[in-house]
């Protein structure tokens, strides 16, 4: 048996808690052959950019954050790529690859089903910081985020609270706000705003003018980078995405980033306290994964193979309550995992 792998999209701590997983168990207990696909997708369209995966390649990975097989996100789909698809199932006949293991979110797995549909035997992998996935409870990076994030918040409220100022976390998530309510709760967020629940700029000024009409004379914010916030309460009513850059990846999303930037100007001008801001960025994907998502990132590798040995091919591991199950593929993708009304009354409870 030769194991394809290779991880798409965006880097995330726990990649290679994941790859050293699937290669540890392929060769040490069934004898298999590994070979890594490297920059994603982009290692089957074009040639010469595998190798076979050794013991020796995985030794000391574990801790370490992004991922030895690069990533990018092509997609074989895209207009930009002639014959993509044809060229991945050529090259995948070629490398005499027995099945295929795709590391990646959405975007990723999409094109490992529609793959699968073609013949090819496939089993996904979830990841995404942004913890939006439907088939599965959990995905690893999303904890590493978190903590990342809310030591951040926890930096940000000595510096508000010294010089008397609104300061605005910007943080990760284009359709759901998991990364803004987990860092927002544990941080103890004044007011947090997530792409589930859009928001008129003046009820947030209200907030946090109720927050100082009390006594306190600082404030933390933390917003998702594809919240949407209408800016008047007529006009736009259900907000619209804050972009940087017209253009778009090969998977049609367009470069978030900035709403910060917009929300920190609005309530300065709007409420007359002195507005800062914050776009954490990158930095919540870099970096050493935390033990949880080391853990769960070495369950879905050894889980993945066991789905291998079984036949059990177009498939996702997935973490459901406290074990490691398969679901199919198109479930996995079928629609994002948003926040629930619950939690999101709960983190209410401490706005403003």
């Amino acid at each position: 048996m030769k194991i394809g792998i290779l991880t798409g999209g965006g880097d995330c701590p726990g990649l290679n808690a994941v790859i050293r997983a699937v290669v540890r168990k392929s060769i040490s207990q069934k004898q298999w052959e590994v070979i890594g696909i490297f920059e994603g997708w982009r290692g089957l369209i074009d040639e010469g950019l595998t190798r076979p995966m050794t013991l020796a390649e995985v030794s000391g990975i574990l801790h370490r954050g992004g991922t030895i097989l690069k990533t990018s996100r092509t997609n074989p789909y895209s207009k930009k790529i002639e014959n993509g698809e044809q060229r991945v199932l050529e090259n995948i006949k070629k490398l005499e690859i027995d099945c295929l293991v795709a590391v990646g979110g959405e975007d990723t797995l999409g094109v490992a089903e529609k793959l699968f549909h073609k013949g090819v035997n496939m089993i996904g992998i979830p990841k995404t910081i942004d913890n939006d996935l439907s088939g599965t409870d959990y995905t690893f990076g999303y904890d590493t985020a978190v903590n990342i994030a809310t030591e951040a918040i926890d930096r940000l409220h000595t510096t508000a609270e010294s010089h008397n100022r609104v300061l605005v976390c910007e943080v990760m998530g284009r359709h759901a706000g998991w990364i803004a309510i987990g860092c927002g709760i544990a941080g103890g967020a004044d007011v947090i705003l997530i792409p589930e629940r859009p928001v008129e700029m003046d009820n947030v000024c209200e907030l946090l003018k109720k927050r100082h009409n009390r006594g306190k004379d600082f404030s933390i914010v933390v917003v998702a980078e594809g919240a949407k916030i209408s800016l008047e309460k007529e006009k736009d009513r259900d907000g619209s995405f804050i972009v940087q850059e017209l253009g778009t990846d090969e998977f049609g999303h367009v470069r978030l980033g900035g709403i910060g930037n917009v929300i920190a100007r609005e309530i300065e001008k709007r409420t007359g306290f002195e507005s800062r801001m914050v776009i954490l960025g990158h930095i919540q994907r870099g970096g050493s994964p935390t033990a949880f998502d080391r853990i769960l990132a070495t369950r879905f590798g050894v889980k993945a193979v066991d789905l291998i040995e079984r036949g059990e091919f177009g498939k996702m591991v997935a973490l459901r309550g406290k074990d490691i199950v398969a679901v199919e593929l198109g479930k996995a993708v079928y629609e994002t995992r948003t926040i629930d009304d619950e939690l999101y009354e709960t983190a209410a409870v401490f706005f403003g």
